[in-house]
């Protein structure tokens, strides 16, 4: 593992020697950063996540425990990842609905939540101001333009919903079972799935 070294300021943090992180930064035990990646000040990042060639994250972003973000991904100050999201190569996220290059709009970002356990595809697009609701799966090349609901999958541009995933990322029947676990599912209160309990 030439070149990831143990940085004494956050104990068992490996960070390439080619990454850059500014102070302050929190970053939790056992989290890899690779090569050419960049933490800017007051970005909060949880256990065991694994950082790709070439991520940004902040500033002011926060990362929970087991994510994994591949190369090329561009967290912005608005951004919020929930505990094992997945993001995919090169996947984008904005931060003003409407920039100029001769307008300042910090003022306006808007907060990008991902819950917990969801999966964005490669190359998509999640414009700000949406939530991703819990194991959603949002496909490879979509754009998201609204709030998807938990278990959700959706592809697309604009996205649009396609049918259910199971917490495996399996896609569900009209049984809603996953094949792979033998999870149940039902549809919840408002939008979206929960899993049902065994007897």
């Amino acid at each position: 593992m030439s070149g990831l070294n143990r940085d004494e300021r956050f104990g068992g943090v490996l960070i390439h020697d080619s990454s850059f992180v500014d102070d302050p930064v929190e970053i939790g035990e056992g989290t890899k950063i690779w090569h050419f990646c960049h933490i800017l000040p007051n970005t909060r990042i949880g256990a065991n996540c694994s950082f790709g060639q070439n991520v940004m994250a902040g500033p002011d972003v926060t990362i929970g425990s087991g994510c994994k973000i591949q190369n090329n991904v561009s967290l912005y100050r608005g951004v919020v990842l929930e505990e094992d999201v997945f993001c995919g190569p090169s996947c984008v996220f904005t931060n003003v609905n409407t920039p100029r290059a001769h307008v300042e709009r910090k003022d306006e970002f808007l907060e990008t939540r991902v819950r917990k356990g969801a999966t964005i595809g490669a190359n998509a697009t999640i414009v700000c101001g949406v939530t991703l609701g819990e194991y959603c799966f949002v496909g490879a090349g979509a754009v998201v333009t609204r709030d998807v609901a938990a278990f959700s999958l959706v592809v697309g541009q604009p996205a649009r919903h396609i049918g259910w995933v199971s917490h495996d990322g399996e896609r569900l029947g009209p049984d809603l079972v996953c094949p792979r676990s033998g999870r149940r599912y039902a549809a919840a209160p408002g939008d979206g799935l929960t899993e049902i309990a065994s007897q």
